[in-house]
C-alpha cells in the first residue's frame, strides 16, 4: 500500500513541465532571488507576466555598471509594446531609477564612464538619497573629464557606507552631518584643500576609512582627525613589488585617531605624523616600497646622508607604533634600510611578529626581538636572492636581554638558503626556553642543510621541530 500510495503521488513527466513553482513563492522571496541576477537579467523577467512585470522596481539593491549593462536594455518594456530601441547608459539609468518604486533603497552601486552632460548624475543621486539610501558605491571614470561629488549626497542622514572611486572631485560643505556613517573608502579621487578635513569633521560615528592615492600634482597636505575610528588603511602610489612608482608622491598627512585599532601602510613613505598616542592599536600591516619619486638622472646610491635619512624615516614610523600587539613588516627593495641606527621603542605589548628580512634588514629584526619581552608567535620570511653587497647580516646580539626565553612558542622561518640564516635560526633555537613548535622552510630543498639544522640544540625540551 506504501508503494501505491507513493507511485499515486508522483506527477507525470508531461504535468510536472506545467507546474510553474517559483510563481508560487513569496513576492519578498521572489525579489531576493533575483536581486543575485545581473540587473539587465532582473529587469528583462518583467515580460514572463503580469505579475513579474514590477517586481524589479521592489529590489533593495541596484548595481549599475555600463560594463555590464551596454546600451540596450528594454527598461521594463513589453512583448506588446513592440521590439526593443536601445539606449544609452545614461537614459538607461535615468529610467530604471524612475521606474524603480520601492521607498527605501538600501544599496546603489554607480559605475561608469563620464561623459560632458554631468547635470544628469546630480539628478541620480537626489533620487535616491530621498529613498533611506544606506550604502553607495560610485565608481566614475573620464579622460580628463572630472565630476564634483553631489552636494545632495551630503544630506543623506541614513549613509552607512560610501565608496568613492575615479574622477570625482571631493568637496564637502563646510556644515554637514553623515549620523550614521561608519565605513568610508576614498579611492583615487581628486580633493579640495581641507576636504578631508571636512569630510571626516561630520562623521562622527565613523569606524573604518580606506585611503588609496597615485602620483600627484602637487603636494598632497591633510588632516585626519576622527576620534571614533577604529581601523585606517593608506595606500601612497602602486603596490607593486619593484617598489617603482610614476609622477610625484610628496605629501604629509597629520592623523589623530586615538581610537585606532588596525592600522595598514602601504607603498610610498613620506611624511606622516600621528598626533595623538595610540593607546588602543592591536595590528599593523606595514608594506614600505619607495620613498622619493626620483628623476632618471639622479644616483642616490652614492648619497650615504640621504639614505640615512630615509632609513631613520622608517624607524620614527614605526616607533609610533610601539603600542601594537599583532606587526607585520616588509621594506621592498630598500638597501638604504642598511643605514641608520635602527633605535625603535619599547614594543612593550607585541605578541606576534611577521617580518621580510632581506640582507640589509637584519639589523631591523634584531632591533624588534630585543625590544619585544613579550614576543609569543615569530614569523621571519627571507626576501633576498644572493644580494649581500650591503652585507647587513644577522649578528647575535652582545647584549642579549633574554626576551626570547621566556615567551617565544612559535618559530616559522621561510626562506633559507645562507648560512648567516642558520646563526639566527639556531639562535632562536637555543635561546627560546618555552618554544613549543618550529617550523623551517628551507629554499631549494637543499638536504644538507636540512640535516644540519635538525641537530641544533634546543633549549626547549617540548619543541616540535619541522624542517623541509
Amino acid at each position: 500500500m506504501a508503494e501505491s500510495k507513493t507511485k499515486s503521488q508522483k506527477l507525470s513527466r508531461k504535468k510536472d513541465t506545467w507546474v510553474d513553482r517559483i510563481s508560487d513563492l513569496p513576492e519578498s522571496l521572489i525579489c531576493h532571488i533575483l536581486s543575485f541576477l545581473p540587473v539587465k537579467v532582473a529587469v528583462a523577467t518583467s515580460i514572463l507576466s503580469s505579475r513579474w512585470e514590477h517586481l524589479w522596481t521592489l529590489f533593495s539593491t541596484l548595481d549599475l555598471d555600463s560594463n555590464t549593462i551596454g546600451d540596450s536594455l528594454s527598461c521594463g518594456q513589453s512583448p506588446n509594446q513592440g521590439p526593443c530601441k536601445p539606449f544609452s547608459f545614461g537614459h538607461i539609468v535615468s529610467t530604471l531609477l524612475t521606474l524603480h518604486t520601492a521607498p527605501y533603497l538600501r544599496t546603489l552601486i554607480l559605475k561608469f564612464f563620464l561623459c560632458r552632460n554631468c547635470s544628469r548624475f546630480d539628478k541620480w543621486i537626489g533620487n535616491v538619497v530621498e529613498r533611506k539610501l544606506e550604502e553607495l558605491n560610485l565608481q566614475i571614470y573620464g579622460d580628463c573629464l572630472f565630476w564634483k561629488l553631489s552636494q545632495s549626497i551630503f544630506s543623506c542622514k541614513t549613509l552607512v557606507v560610501l565608496n568613492l572611486k575615479g574622477t570625482i572631485v571631493l568637496d564637502p560643505p563646510p556644515s554637514f552631518q553623515f549620523p550614521s556613517l561608519k565605513i568610508l573608502r576614498l579611492i583615487h579621487i581628486v580633493y579640495r584643500p581641507d576636504s578631508v578635513f571636512r569630510l571626516l569633521s561630520g562623521c562622527p560615528v565613523l569606524e573604518d576609512l580606506s585611503f588609496q592615492r597615485q602620483a600627484l600634482a602637487v603636494v598632497f597636505k591633510h588632516k585626519m582627525c576622527a576620534s571614533t575610528l577604529k581601523r585606517l588603511s593608506i595606500t601612497f602610489g602602486q603596490s607593486d613589488f619593484d617598489g617603482s612608482h610614476f609622477g610625484s608622491l610628496d605629501y604629509k598627512l597629520e592623523i589623530n585617531a586615538p581610537a585606532l585599532e588596525y592600522f595598514k601602510f602601504d607603498g610610498h613613505l613620506r611624511d606622516i605624523v600621528f598626533l595623538h598616542k595610540l593607546d588602543s592599536l592591536v595590528q599593523d600591516d606595514v608594506y614600505i616600497s619607495s620613498f622619493e619619486a626620483h628623476a632618471f638622472w639622479v644616483d642616490w646610491e652614492d648619497d650615504r646622508h640621504h639614505d640615512e635619512c630615509c632609513a631613520d624615516r622608517v624607524f620614527n614610523f614605526l616607533a609610533a607604533l610601539y603600542n601594537v600587539k599583532l606587526l607585520s613588516f616588509s621594506s621592498s627593495n630598500l638597501k638604504c634600510l642598511s643605514y641608520g641606527s635602527a633605535c625603535l621603542s619599547h614594543f612593550q605589548n607585541l605578541v606576534q611578529l611577521d617580518f621580510k628580512v632581506y640582507a640589509w634588514t637584519w639589523h631591523m629584526l634584531q632591533a624588534l626581538l630585543q625590544n619585544a619581552p613579550n614576543l609569543e608567535v615569530l614569523f621571519v620570511t627571507h626576501k633576498s636572492h644572493g644580494d649581500l653587497k650591503h652585507n647587513v647580516l644577522w649578528k647575535e646580539p652582545p647584549d642579549d636581554p633574554n626576551n626570547l626565553a621566556s615567551c617565544l612558542t612559535s618559530f616559522y622561518y621561510k626562506g633559507l638558503s645562507f648560512k648567516h640564516e642558520l646563526e639566527f635560526v639556531k639562535y632562536i633555537l637555543k635561546e627560546a626556553r618555552v618554544l613549543k613548535k618550529a617550523t623551517i622552510h628551507v629554499r631549494g630543498h637543499d638536504r644538507k642543510l636540512i640535516n644540519k639544522i635538525s641537530t641544533f640544540p634546543r633549549c626547549s625540551m617540548t619543541c616540535l621541530l619541522t624542517v623541509n
